[in-house]
């Protein structure tokens, strides 16, 4: 699959921009325009890509990407997470605030459903 209908498609399912956070969402490192193995997780974080390269990834899926609030200087260790992913041709996706209040993906769907809730109305109409 094409990475940018890929991205496409996630940003329309998950409302991606009706839903307002305090870090950018959506695609966060641009790698391989050909997408066939992604991997899911909660974190970007060292071991994560680690593991995402090891296991010859092409796109991460995250619930917490990389970037939050100002800007970053991609030193130490931030600067070598970087540096991982785009010598592995690695992308990176996020999603945070619109999959958490997402009405069928999000955590209160989930918990609703699992604890037989009927759900009233929704905090985040997406």
């Amino acid at each position: 699959m094409k990475r940018d209908e890929l991205v496409q498609y996630l940003d329309d399912y998950l409302h991606m921009h009706d839903v307002e956070d305090y870090g950018p969402n959506g695609l966060q490192v641009e790698g391989k325009a050909e997408v066939q193995r992604v991997v899911g997780l909660v974190d970007c974080h060292q071991p994560s890509v680690d593991a995402a390269v090891a296991h010859n990834a092409d796109m991460m899926i995250v619930h917490h990407g990389i970037f939050w609030g100002p800007a970053r200087r991609l030193t130490g260790s931030y600067g070598r997470l970087v540096r991982t992913m785009m010598a592995a041709n690695l992308n990176l996706y996020a999603a945070h605030l619109a999959l958490d209040a997402h009405q069928e993906l999000g955590n209160n769907a989930e918990l609703a459903r699992r604890l037989d809730l009927h759900v009233i109305d929704w905090w985040a109409n997406i």
